[in-house]
């Protein structure tokens, strides 16, 4: 009788495993413009693994979208922002989501992170002043219509033939520079700092880029960085400084070497 009782636990703590394994998300895929609890989690899981560093808001904006799609890529994923089966079941694996503790502090309206690794009661701040919803835009604050023209400029002159995700690691490295103390802390003044590109020195600055330069600008802005934080990169195949080569090197995306 003892035996019977102990395999009906066993069976039914199972059957309780499988069940919450399930509730992982539900069978839909979810895109920006989402909302719901599917976001909830997307943001929590991502954020538990550093991707995602805004707030979990179950509403699937910008920072969402772009912190799915460098957990594509770092992850070999198809990188489309689309939070697909095959997305949703890596992300289940590399992540983990404590769903009460999450929706707990939505409901009180705290200000709290997700983040592995760390003590929740760490984690939670004083409740919100402020929880007014903003909406994401597709170019944030501090850049001008002349700043993404000129960078579109830049990355057409410089990366032209070059695979999207590489066009996109230039402009990012662009910003990067802009942020870093050690170049200008404008996009006009990074761009046009003596010798800091060779679409400048030869001109190729004032082709009229396309369409594709100036998303890649806009990707790069609104947060991707396939660089991983370069601010220099180079095509080993033509170039002439030895300097260059002594920088520590990030990755390789089509020709360019990327460097920090």
């Amino acid at each position: 009788m003892l035996r019977k009782a102990i395999v009906c636990i066993v069976f039914l703590l199972i059957c309780y495993l499988r069940a919450g394994e399930a509730e992982a998300f539900s069978n839909q895929v979810i895109q920006k413009g989402a909302v719901g609890d599917d976001v909830i989690e997307l943001q929590a899981r991502l954020q538990y693994i550093g991707f995602y560093k805004g707030k979990i808001d179950g509403v699937f904006g910008w920072s969402t979208y772009w912190a799915l799609r460098n957990f594509q890529y770092e992850f070999g994923l198809p990188v489309d922002g689309l939070a697909g089966e095959s997305t949703k079941e890596k992300l289940v694996k590399a992540s983990k989501y404590n769903e009460q503790f999450v929706k707990e502090q939505i409901r009180k309206g705290n200000n709290f992170t997700h983040y592995g690794g760390k003590p929740l009661s760490n984690q939670t701040k004083n409740k919100a002043k402020n929880t007014t919803q903003t909406t994401a835009v597709n170019v944030p604050k501090g850049f001008s219509q002349n700043d993404i023209q000129l960078m579109a400029n830049a990355v057409y002159g410089e990366a032209r033939g070059e695979p999207y995700i590489g066009q996109v690691a230039v402009a990012a490295v662009i910003l990067n520079r802009v942020k870093n103390p050690a170049f200008p802390n404008t996009v006009a003044g990074v761009i046009f700092q003596p010798g800091a590109f060779t679409a400048v020195a030869d001109g190729q600055i004032w082709l009229t880029p396309n369409e594709t330069a100036r998303k890649a600008v806009l990707d790069a802005i609104n947060g991707w960085d396939p660089s991983e934080g370069a601010i220099y990169y180079f095509n080993p195949d033509t170039a002439t400084s030895g300097w260059i080569w002594s920088r520590p090197q990030i990755k390789r995306i089509g020709k360019h070497i990327f460097c920090k």
